[in-house]
């Protein structure tokens, strides 16, 4: 290591500043959906923080071990922007299609992700999971409702230590205990097969799924095992 690179490393005070500041920002978030706020707002700025967190670099490290997903990581794969108008022209019983007639009937906007930026592996793994996120829900059955976006939260964890769905499984249950106990059942089996059906099923992120539009959705859920909510 030459004079240069010596003086510009970050000195330990820095690197305590920076760690508490990531720290405080989690928090902020975290408390914020607490109160209820089911905006995306709070779940953006977690998402970012947690991003410079150890946890998610073990996370692309845990999805480098499967080499189709370490090939997308080295790779930085991203698909172009998913045109729904195009992907209705696929079979309506095709991925593409179901996706483009359920993205368009929820107002759903599939560009949330173009904003980010790629610099890490860990990074480009939140790029593609926000790419895909909503392939993810239909593939798997969950609904987009609050209960159903934990359950799909849950399916990540057998699969890979995303730390984000962590974070997120964690507060639905703190939230639910205290302001909605009566909901607390319907989120705990959610959970269950969230996970029991992310341990049984193949990488749901080693998927390039925009290369293959036209697969029918019944034979991406036989392939990747899936049994998916009804």
């Amino acid at each position: 290591m030459n004079l240069l690179n010596l003086l510009n490393q970050p000195s330990d005070a820095e690197i305590q500043h920076q760690i508490h500041f990531q720290l405080l920002t989690i928090l902020k978030a975290f408390t914020t959906m607490l109160t209820g706020d089911e905006t995306l707002e709070p779940v953006g700025e977690l998402t970012a923080a947690l991003i410079e967190t150890p946890a998610f670099d073990r996370a692309a490290q845990s999805l480098k071990s499967h080499p189709e997903s370490a090939a997308l990581i080295r790779d930085r794969y991203m698909s172009p922007p998913h045109n729904l108008d195009k992907l209705l022209n696929y079979p309506p019983d095709s991925l593409g299609h179901i996706y483009a007639t359920r993205m368009k009937a929820q107002g759903f906007d599939p560009d949330l992700y173009s904003h980010m930026k790629i610099d890490s592996d860990a990074s480009y793994v939140e790029a593609r999971l926000s790419q895909t996120h909503d392939i993810w829900h239909i593939v798997t059955g969950f609904d987009v409702s609050s209960v159903g976006e934990i359950g799909l939260q849950a399916f990540h964890l057998p699969q890979f230590p995303y730390p984000l769905a962590t974070m997120l499984v964690a507060n639905a249950l703190i939230s639910s205990t205290l302001l909605a106990p009566e909901e607390l059942p319907k989120l705990i089996q959610a959970i269950a097969q969230g996970l029991e059906m992310g341990r049984t099923a193949k990488s749901l992120f080693a998927q390039r799924w925009e290369e293959v539009w036209d697969k029918p959705l019944s034979k991406w859920q036989v392939e990747l095992n899936i049994h998916p909510i009804r």
